[in-house]
């Protein structure tokens, strides 16, 4: 069989290829964790795989599979992390923002991010609900691009 590309993902391209990441915790404890991320398309672009894993061997690590109805505005992610933790999240990305949420009772969540004028760097923070009205903090994020260009769907 031949994988077929999502022309609906052709935006994603701006996340293809290898990030460093720092993850900017304010409490419980405070500090900073450095990470890996990578981007790539997944069976030739019919969806876009995101994995994130800790700078050294071992956890924490995690998978997203993204993809898209072609009639839709957004994009669907599917998340799951080596404690066992899977979520839907929705997800956008254009204008030079990356965003990511998830209405959940007791624990919503959302990501923002915005990336540099030369498309290497996203400075984004997530925060946290319990009851999807008051919002807190919850940690920043900074990937910058270490490997890789951006590709278009089908190349």
């Amino acid at each position: 069989m031949t994988s077929i590309a999502n022309p609906a993902l052709r935006d994603l391209a701006v996340l293809i290829g290898e990030w460093d990441v720092a993850l900017s915790f304010p409490v419980d404890p405070p500090g900073t964790v450095r990470g890996h991320a990578s981007g790539a398309w997944f069976e030739d672009g019919a969806f876009f795989i995101m994995r994130m894993g800790a700078q050294t061997a071992g956890p924490p690590y995690s998978i997203s599979i993204i993809g898209r109805d072609d009639s839709a505005e957004t994009y669907t992610m599917l998340y799951l992390d080596d404690r066992g933790v899977s979520r839907v999240y929705q997800m956008s990305l254009g204008n030079g923002e990356w965003k990511q949420w998830r209405e959940a009772p007791g624990f919503s969540q959302r990501f923002t991010g915005r990336f540099s004028a030369g498309g290497n760097t996203i400075t984004a923070h997530w925060e946290k609900s319990k009851d999807g009205v008051s919002w807190e903090h919850d940690f920043d994020l900074t990937y910058t691009r270490v490997k890789g260009e951006q590709q278009l769907v089908g190349e």
